[in-house]
């Protein structure tokens, strides 16, 4: 089947590169979070290639609970007989591009054996791997027991509440095992979660000519801010045991407030990213943050801390190791390098079908290393090379799990 398998998915190289420069043509960012159009533009590429495409609008209502405006997400299911359900499952939403880029984001540009353009890597190129993986082995006829299907879903970047998450609580799939979008050569076993915090300070307005008759939120804010800096150096001394995820650590990523240069702020708001190892859980984090905030409060200012987001961490399990064990071989064999199992500092959607109980692993398209296809910067990109051996591997994997 190996031979078979490398022979048919080399013949449709060009194919799945201009599926993938298709996608990567249609703007799907996130904010603002306006992807039922690149929804349709997946499903019509899917469907030129012979499969049915069940489309699962999610109401209004939740859309812009979590800020979005439209998500449609996708599911493919191919049966291949009697036995388990394999999910692959990556996402269409993609962060605005940014400044810097010395190509067109969405031009789908083929330069070099690379492919440039926002959501390349992250993770575009996985709808293009899984899709032609799951084609070859229809394809093929191979004689499979169970059935695959093909999650391509819109809100990573908002959470995935509304995409995995949604599927999975709304009794639309039940897979027993799953793959997610890949972001590195390694399998990824285990990633961060993460805690997303607002603090607002709310202090009295004063004249600037006399600022004892007010209260200073920014300054209240100073002080929240040199408590929190503080707080963070304690992380040094604290190590995930899983390769790959260091230390816990926390960035002050928005700041704003104050009325005019010549009155005193009475209103300043502060958010929080805290990245949370797998041995810890996003509750005991927010108690302990919260305590650091609340001991630097300020006589006459109104603290108040609320929970934006929160992500729980990934963390490996015996079901999960066992599905690496596969992955991590076929790839050891495709790449003809030695391929392991990893964590990441990141947190992503696949923490949904963890939580569901369905083991998973991180695995597609992706550069040796996450940060060297500069996703979520300028140029980001894949290696069509490393995208066609990811597809071979998936499909292998995929047939060795549902060998009779």
């Amino acid at each position: 089947m190996h031979d078979d398998l490398s022979r048919i998915l080399g013949e449709s190289r060009d194919e799945q590169a201009a599926f993938l420069a298709a996608l990567v043509r249609i703007p799907s960012d996130n904010p603002p979070g306006d992807c039922a159009a690149h929804a349709e533009t997946a499903a019509g590429l899917l469907e030129r290639m012979g499969f049915a495409v069940e489309r699962h609008p999610v109401p209004a209502a939740a859309v812009a609970a979590v800020g979005m405006r439209s998500v449609t997400n996708l599911i493919v299911r191919h049966r291949f007989g009697d036995g388990p359900t394999i999910a692959l499952n990556a996402h269409g939403d993609v962060v605005p591009p940014g400044e810097g880029w010395t190509v067109d984001p969405y031009g789908g540009q083929i330069d070099g054996g690379r492919l440039y353009g926002r959501g390349a890597a992250v993770s575009k190129s996985d709808f293009a791997t899984y899709a032609f993986a799951l084609r070859t082995l229809r394809d093929m006829s191979a004689a499979l027991h169970g059935s695959v299907e093909l999650h391509l879903t819109y809100d990573e970047e908002a959470g995935g509440e509304i995409g995995p998450k949604w599927l999975l609580d709304e009794g639309i799939s039940r897979p027993d095992m799953a793959i997610a979008a890949g972001l590195s050569y390694g399998v990824v076993t285990a990633h961060n979660g993460v805690l997303h915090l607002e603090i607002e300070l709310r202090g009295r307005s004063a004249h600037a000519a006399k600022p004892e008759t007010g209260a200073d939120a920014l300054e209240a804010a100073t002080a929240v801010l040199q408590a929190l800096y503080a707080h963070r150096k304690s992380y040094e001394a604290v190590r995930s045991r899983v390769d790959g995820i260091g230390s816990p650590n926390l960035v002050v990523g928005l700041i704003s407030g104050g009325i005019n240069t010549n009155v005193v702020p009475d209103r300043v708001t502060l958010r929080l990213d805290r990245r949370i190892i797998p041995e810890e859980t996003p509750d005991a984090v927010e108690a302990e943050l919260r305590k650091v905030v609340e001991a630097a409060a300020t006589p006459g200012v109104t603290c108040t801390v609320r929970r934006i987001m929160a992500a729980a961490p990934l963390a490996p399990t015996p079901a999960s190791d066992a599905l690496a064990a596969i992955v991590c071989r076929h790839a050891t064999r495709i790449f003809g390098e030695p391929i392991g199992t990893a964590g990441v500092p990141l947190y992503t959607d696949a923490r949904h079908y963890a939580a569901a109980g369905i083991p998973i692993v991180l695995y597609g398209t992706g550069p040796r290393s996450f940060v060297d296809a500069g996703a979520h910067g300028a140029d980001e990109h894949i290696e069509l090379a490393d995208m066609h051996r990811a597809t071979e591997v998936i499909a292998a994997s995929v047939a060795e799990l549902l060998l009779p």
